[in-house]
């Protein structure tokens, strides 16, 4: 089995948001998979497929981002989904708009909904793929811009990025999580 998260926000005034890049994959996969999300329960919004024989969960947590791990624990217990089985897409301030970097582990680095997500798994060590939104302005406070939408450049690139986070986890499904860290880390 795996289990493919993308953070972000519910609701239509956060669609398109920087936070929400998590959801966007999410929805590339959805498309590409033919997996439509179209079960709502288990604090979330998911839909369950089959590639290449195996059952793959996509999941969009309804609880908005700094309870996501709530959402994730709960669809990993009744599916008894184990922690390597799972890859979590979420947006990074710290990588420049459109760079991605795929990890094993690591800290919440001050992302709100990757510290719920280690604090409900009990360990920093899961897969997953940041994707750089860069840092806010001078000014500009870090809430406003991450719930703030990209300029018309930079949501085209994130498109792209989109669809190469969806490579990516395609490409899991063939491959350990560390091969694939080696081909799509820039």
């Amino acid at each position: 089995m795996k289990l493919i998260v993308g953070l972000g926000n519910p609701g239509k005034q956060y669609d398109k948001t920087r936070h929400n890049i998590g959801f966007d994959v999410i929805d590339v996969l959805s498309e590409r998979l033919n997996i439509p999300l179209n079960q709502a329960k288990l604090k979330g919004v998911f839909g369950t497929g089959y590639v290449n024989g195996e059952k793959v969960f996509l999941l969009k947590p309804l609880t908005y981002m700094n309870l996501s791990g709530e959402s994730i624990r709960a669809v990993m217990d009744y599916f008894e989904i184990n922690d390597e089985e799972l890859v979590v897409i979420y947006d990074d301030l710290d990588l420049p708009v459109g760079k991605i970097r795929l990890r094993q582990k690591g800290s919440a680095g001050g992302h709100n909904g990757i510290k719920s997500t280690i604090a409900h798994l009990g360990t920093q060590e899961f897969n997953r793929i940041r994707v750089g939104i860069d840092r806010p302005p001078n000014g500009m406070k870090v809430p406003d811009y991450v719930l703030g939408r990209f300029t018309k450049e930079e949501q085209e690139v994130m498109d792209e990025v989109a669809k190469r986070c969806a490579d990516a986890c395609e490409e899991w499904f063939k491959k350990p999580f560390l091969q694939v860290m080696n081909d799509f880390n820039q």
